[in-house]
């Protein structure tokens, strides 16, 4: 069985700073081969030392990433990308600055083989709450927001701390389902937005082990462990999302309720960003469980996995506020 690319779709108003978070992942891909889609070459930037090729509209980049223009035809594009020799391992979605992101995400699902885990969607911290109310644009930010399933409140540096608590309120008396980060040039940790696992990026068998994670007495449902299997690859912090974010590893031996162990999720709905992992159902035989675009999605898993990774769900979560 071939398993599904996932997909990030990134939205959100002009000058918010999408583009940026696309040159930030690029930079912290860990091994990833990562395709960026953007609406028009004239519409991005990526940043020129990225940039190692350009041949029949496609931008070869850094790390066997490319980066391909849809314009009107996302599907075609899509497809065309899945069929590249080697494929994708994860594809980032651009939108327009005055596009709704629901809308192109109803065209990415028709692509087969792809699987659409989440919309990200960056907000610029001074200006979006007015932008918000405008007659002429307040109804595109509006929907634009509300499509997120993950908020980066960027540019918080132009925000003193009043404003950034007022923000952060307005935010989840409308949105109490959908995390916020506050972010500063769109720095975020990598591993947040594209998942866990690196595919040609395994750690050595001599790496250190991991550090302790922080926060483990009050992680609740998610349970955090520092004992995790030499083979899996860690998540690394991106500083200042550091201060922003906590991470760790659940370890559930043994056959899971994979039921319960969603609804402990859904009860973190408001903090859990991103969750991954294969566990041993009690029902049988192996899944996949992933937390991604305020949702769970469990699938079969047929594919070979060393045993030592089976019953191992990476997690990363808001830290609680004292």
């Amino acid at each position: 069985m071939t398993e599904a690319v996932p997909a990030i779709l990134i939205g959100g108003y002009l000058g918010a700073g999408k583009t940026t978070l696309v040159n930030h992942l690029l930079r912290h891909a860990g091994g990833r081969r990562i395709a960026v889609l953007v609406n028009d070459f004239g519409e991005v930037s990526i940043d020129a030392d990225l940039i190692v090729g350009a041949e029949d509209g496609v931008l070869s980049l850094a790390g066997g990433c490319v980066c391909c223009s849809f314009g009107s035809d996302l599907v075609g594009t899509l497809a065309e990308v899945l069929r590249r020799d080697p494929r994708p391992d994860a594809v980032l979605i651009e939108t327009s600055g005055v596009g709704i992101p629901s809308a192109v995400a109803r065209a990415a699902r028709l692509v087969p083989g792809l699987r659409l885990e989440a919309t990200v969607v960056v907000a610029d911290a001074p200006t979006v709450q007015a932008r918000a109310a405008d007659r002429y644009v307040g109804d595109t930010v509006r929907q634009q927001l509300d499509d997120a399933d993950l908020l980066l409140l960027n540019q918080t540096d132009r925000v003193d701390a009043a404003t950034l608590t007022r923000l952060q309120a307005w935010w989840t008396a409308g949105h109490p389902r959908t995390p916020l980060w506050p972010t500063v040039r769109a720095q975020v940790p990598a591993e947040g937005v594209l998942g866990f696992q690196a595919r040609h990026a395994e750690e050595p068998a001599d790496a250190a082990p991991a550090e302790e994670p922080q926060g483990a007495e009050r992680a609740g449902a998610l349970g955090l462990t520092s004992d995790p299997p030499r083979s899996w690859p860690r998540a690394q912090a991106v500083a200042p999302a550091a201060d922003v974010f906590e991470s760790g590893l659940l370890h559930l031996p043994g056959p899971v309720d994979v039921q319960a162990l969603i609804a402990g999720w859904e009860a973190d709905a408001g903090r859990l960003v991103r969750a991954k992992g294969i566990v041993q159902a009690r029902e049988g035989g192996l899944v996949s469980v992933q937390w991604a675009g305020r949702q769970a999605h469990v699938e079969p898993w047929t594919a070979t996995i060393d045993s030592e990774r089976v019953g191992w769900v990476a997690w990363i979560a808001l830290r609680r506020r004292p």
